[in-house]
């Protein structure tokens, strides 16, 4: 075990890949520290200050004072953004609400966007992805579930498309670009395609379709599981919800920096 004492200065060190389960912290100052795509489960904090703290991911059973947070914090995103609480509906008319709630919150964002600097869409906020690049991994998450694995599709993959980061160095297999520059045009073509491929699938889905099996799942998932079409469709849901969260916190951000009148977010 390598031990840190009161004498080791590790301001601004860097751990990437690093496996630190079962680390002790004591007495440790983590002003202002970034964890980044690191998992924490089961972490246990006692006796600590997180003032000012800023927590975004998977929190199922996190309790803060003994109060599970979860529950809290989905009834209130879902009392912000109203349709949000039926993306994982088992009924067509339920998954379409939300799709079409979440459409029209995406639309209104758009506009913001396009009132805002030139380049506004290609900013990066702590290193997340830019608006663009938000686009274009929705792109990829309605190719892979709905595209590829709902309907069979073997051309599914748009090379534009941008994966999660644990798969970068797959996505070539899928025909998917990661070190692609589309133009913000090409973007918004793509995307449009893939909305629009959406809407046609829950303008012609029943409940029966959303109960049967899946054809297959995104080759990123064991080769063994089977989800239902609501699942597979539930994720392309969560994953609109989720990160039109996140591009509307970082525009958020981009225009607290700006000096003068700023493009406000539609309420």
């Amino acid at each position: 075990m390598v031990r840190f004492g009161e004498d080791d200065d590790l301001r601004g060190a860097e751990f990437a890949g690093t496996d630190m389960s079962g680390a002790r912290f004591r007495f440790a100052k983590l002003d202002d520290a970034v964890v980044s795509q690191s998992y924490l489960p089961r972490a246990l904090m006692r006796g600590v200050d997180l003032t000012d703290a800023d927590i975004d991911g998977a929190i199922g059973g996190l309790r803060v004072n003994g109060v599970e947070v979860l529950p809290l914090v989905e009834a209130e995103l879902n009392r912000v953004w109203p349709g949000r609480e039926l993306r994982g509906s088992r009924h067509v008319a339920g998954q379409r609400a939300s799709w079409e709630a979440v459409r029209r919150a995406w639309d209104a964002t758009l506009e913001r966007v396009a009132a805002m600097p030139p380049g506004t869409v290609d900013e990066s906020v702590d290193g997340e992805w830019s608006f663009a690049q938000t686009l274009r991994h929705l792109v990829f998450a309605t190719d892979g579930w709905l595209r590829f694995g709902v309907q069979g599709l073997d051309d599914a993959f748009s090379p534009v498309g941008l994966p999660f980061s644990e798969y970068d160095e797959h996505a070539s297999r899928l025909g998917v670009d990661i070190t692609a520059t589309p133009s913000w045009e090409e973007v918004l073509a793509v995307r449009a395609d893939r909305v629009a491929h959406v809407e046609a699938f829950y303008a012609a889905a029943t409940d029966e379709d959303l109960s049967a099996p899946a054809r297959r799942l995104p080759p990123w998932e064991p080769e063994d599981r089977s989800l239902p079409v609501w699942r597979c469709l539930r994720v392309v849901l969560n994953e609109e919800w989720e990160h039109h969260r996140y591009a509307v916190r970082d525009l958020d951000q981009l225009d607290a920096r700006r000096p003068g009148p700023s493009a406000q977010a539609p309420t």
